[in-house]
């Protein structure tokens, strides 16, 4: 029961800081951070994202965000991810987990970095640090899609289903064309729909 509550608060608490989601980052000064400075490159993506109704081109696009998010713009942060997804691929979670710490650490401006241990986090079984992290995500990019589809998973796993369906409609607001979404949020809203007949 705690648990679930604590997956409210964390969901509520991103929910909080989504109003970014329909608003321009205002520009960033030349010296700051090189995600604050990605947001403005990446405004223009997530327009057409969300303008963009082909599947596979809106897939590209998505790709090309991703691709601006994965770069913290220290090659040392840049760096330690790429040890980390080694890691990952070679099953040693807790090398991993030092190299994503380090990043958070060194970069904590940096989204993607916190978004890469929450998905770890979630891969290890531990749901309460993969939303804390997920969070973190969402305070410093509220548009992640890949942070709030997470999100839906976890909020599905335990058993909240209207919060992930909530969780699945803002990830749709981004990223409308996505099939897997749209498949996910119609199977919860038939499943919350037959469990109140």
């Amino acid at each position: 029961m705690r648990r679930i509550r604590l997956t409210h608060l964390l969901f509520t608490i991103a929910l909080a800081a989504s109003p970014a989601l329909s608003q321009t980052p205002p520009a960033a000064a030349p010296d700051a951070p090189a995600q604050a400075r990605g947001n403005g490159q990446l405004q223009p993506l997530y327009d057409a994202l969300k303008r963009e109704r082909d599947p596979e081109k809106a897939g590209s696009i998505a790709n090309e965000i991703m691709s601006e998010l994965n770069d913290s713009g220290s090659a040392t942060v840049n760096l330690l991810m790429q040890w980390a997804s080694t890691a990952v691929g070679e099953k040693r979670n807790g090398a991993a987990l030092d190299f994503l710490d380090q990043a958070t650490l060194l970069r904590p401006d940096f989204a993607e970095g916190w978004n890469r241990r929450a998905g770890l986090h979630y891969a290890m079984g531990d749901t309460r640090k993969s939303m804390a992290d997920i969070n973190q995500v969402l305070q410093r990019e509220p548009r992640h899609f890949g942070a709030i589809a997470g999100m839906a998973a976890i909020l599905t796993d335990v058993g909240q289903d209207e919060l992930a369906l909530k969780a699945w409609q803002r990830y749709l607001s981004i990223y409308p064309a996505d099939r897997d979404a749209q498949e996910a949020a119609i199977k919860l809203s038939e499943k919350i729909a037959g469990s109140r007949t």
